[in-house]
């Protein structure tokens, strides 16, 4: 699907702005280029854990890339310990960098976490990272990690597979956030909610994940798109 085809079905859902996150350095002038082309798309710049380097990036080259008024966030980042195996300080290390960037250039983190709770709340209280704040981005964890990330300044962001009906136990964190707490997401292409589970994922789909939310909140769709807006706008300036 083309770009604009793309950004238009996200207008007809009321989808007003996006975020493109990036993965890698190497696809992030791409996203900076199409932020830059589109009012209604914002770019971040970083390296997803699972992506292995033969030389690390410098947190002055990422500074380098993310240094733009079209990027307000700074990750993908943090770690995941279920696809990458063996020695995983580099991982760790990559997570470090990434908050020494954050808190140089003030701007938010997107955090990744798989299979590594405990280790991405540590981090992120030994660096400091509450000074920026952030996102755990696609959040699948429990009560007590979201807490946790809440007290550290990051907001929780629920993606497709909390409208997935075997996720029951996301169903009951996601009652307990706060809306002042909480973001929508879609990680397009991936985790398309129901009733499109399986198919390709896009912005426009997102409405259907604060449809869900706003029943297990039991409260209004109106009130969670306008809270979640508000908190992205409040997050990323």
């Amino acid at each position: 699907m083309a770009v604009d085809d793309i950004l238009n079905n996200a207008k007809e859902n009321d989808i007003s702005h996006m975020l493109c996150v990036a993965i890698d350095l190497e696809g992030s002038p791409n996203i900076i280029e199409l932020a830059k082309q589109h009012e209604m798309v914002s770019a971040s710049v970083g390296i997803h854990p699972n992506t292995e380097l033969e030389k690390e990036a410098s947190a002055d080259e990422i500074i380098a890339l993310a240094n733009l008024d079209e990027v307000v966030g700074i990750g993908e980042t943090g770690l995941d310990y279920f696809r990458s195996e063996g020695d995983l300080e580099w991982q760790r290390d990559r997570f470090r960098t990434h908050i020494t960037v954050a808190k140089e250039l003030k701007k938010p983190l997107i955090i990744h976490t798989r299979e590594a709770k405990d280790d991405v709340i540590k981090i992120l209280k030994e660096e400091g990272a509450d000074s920026v704040g952030g996102v755990m981005h696609c959040f699948v964890e429990d009560w007590e990690t979201a807490q946790a990330a809440m007290d550290l300044n990051f907001l929780i962001s629920f993606s497709g597979i909390v409208t997935f009906k075997n996720a029951k136990e996301l169903h009951e964190v996601a009652k307990q956030v706060p809306l002042e707490k909480m973001l929508v997401e879609t990680d397009s292409p991936y985790l398309a909610p129901m009733p499109y589970r399986g198919k390709t994922n896009q912005p426009a789909y997102v409405r259907h994940v604060a449809e869900f939310v706003a029943k297990l909140k039991e409260v209004e769709f109106d009130e969670v798109a306008k809270q979640t807006t508000n908190n992205y706008n409040n997050l990323f300036n």
